[in-house]
């Protein structure tokens, strides 16, 4: 990575505390000569504001105040190109690392180029509808297919790399990385997986058999989830966010994305001092 030129910043709009460190990270990058784009969607004054897919092209950083799914909104659009430092605003993310305490120190480390990066492995897919792709998309923590508002059971098939691998009757069926395993994969049983660990996880979500257990899946893996025939109420959700209605033989198709998100790494703590404060590990 070269010298950082332009940075752009990502800010939860409805937290004060962000909008404030905002102000102070934009004053002290201009008093570098540091060029500012804001996220169109934080309304806020002070430097040209950008959509988040032309942040993600034209920024050589992208800094993150909010939390993991502030981050998670624009590390879809990055495509590898540039790195993605995050700030939580609240409690410690699993992906926003950073304190706001630490926040400004931080970016000065990375302005002066003292950071290390996290290749963080992201997937890819589409949505077929009779033979046709009608939705391209990608995720960082897990592509997800969840009964709809009536909460019938989700019939569905499941191929890996054009093999039936099984039929599932379910709430719905997890496809993530190893940085979603501890989000909804989690909740439902799946296993905690380092996020430098190159695999996907496929976790049912509450299966009508008993034996329809989470699996682990060589990164390369494509998989293929085909909705039953005449099913109306399922959908489909990217990374918590995105969401699309399913209907009886559509074909979801995920594979790794040649593309990883890349986050700078916080100096200060581990990935299991994230786990422990998180999940609460080794308190009393």
């Amino acid at each position: 990575m070269g010298r950082i030129r332009t940075v752009g910043l990502v800010v939860k709009r409805d937290r004060p505390r962000a909008v404030r460190l905002a102000r102070r990270m934009v004053a002290h990058l201009r008093r570098r000569r540091v060029a500012v784009l804001l996220d169109a969607e934080a309304r806020l004054p002070g430097a040209p504001a950008r959509p988040k897919a032309a942040l993600a092209r034209e920024a050589d950083l992208i800094v993150v105040l909010g939390g993991d799914g502030t981050l998670l909104s624009i590390a879809r659009r990055t495509h590898g190109r540039v790195p993605i430092l995050g700030v939580n605003m609240g409690e410690l993310g699993f992906l926003t690392e950073v304190t706001e305490a630490e926040a400004m120190a931080m970016l000065s480390r990375v302005l002066r180029g003292e950071f290390e990066l996290d290749r963080r492995l992201a997937i890819g897919g589409v949505l077929e509808r009779r033979g046709r792709v009608v939705r391209r998309f990608r995720a960082l923590n897990d592509v997800v297919i969840t009964n709809g508002a009536r909460a019938r059971i989700v019939a569905f098939s499941v191929e890996v790399d054009g093999l039936p691998f099984s039929a599932y009757r379910a709430d719905g069926m997890i496809v993530a990385t190893p940085t979603g395993s501890t989000g909804y994969s989690l909740s439902v049983g799946g296993p905690i997986v380092e996020p430098t660990v190159q695999v996907l996880l496929l976790s049912p979500i509450s299966p009508h058999t008993l034996s329809n257990r989470p699996v682990v899946l060589r990164p390369d893996a494509v998989v293929r989830l085909v909705i039953a025939a005449g099913h109306q109420d399922a959908v489909l959700t990217i990374d918590g966010q995105e969401a699309e209605p399913l209907q009886g033989g559509d074909a979801i198709v995920v594979r790794r994305d040649r593309n990883p998100v890349t986050l700078v790494r916080s100096p200060d703590r581990t990935y299991y001092d994230v786990l422990r404060s998180k999940l609460g590990w080794g308190g009393r």
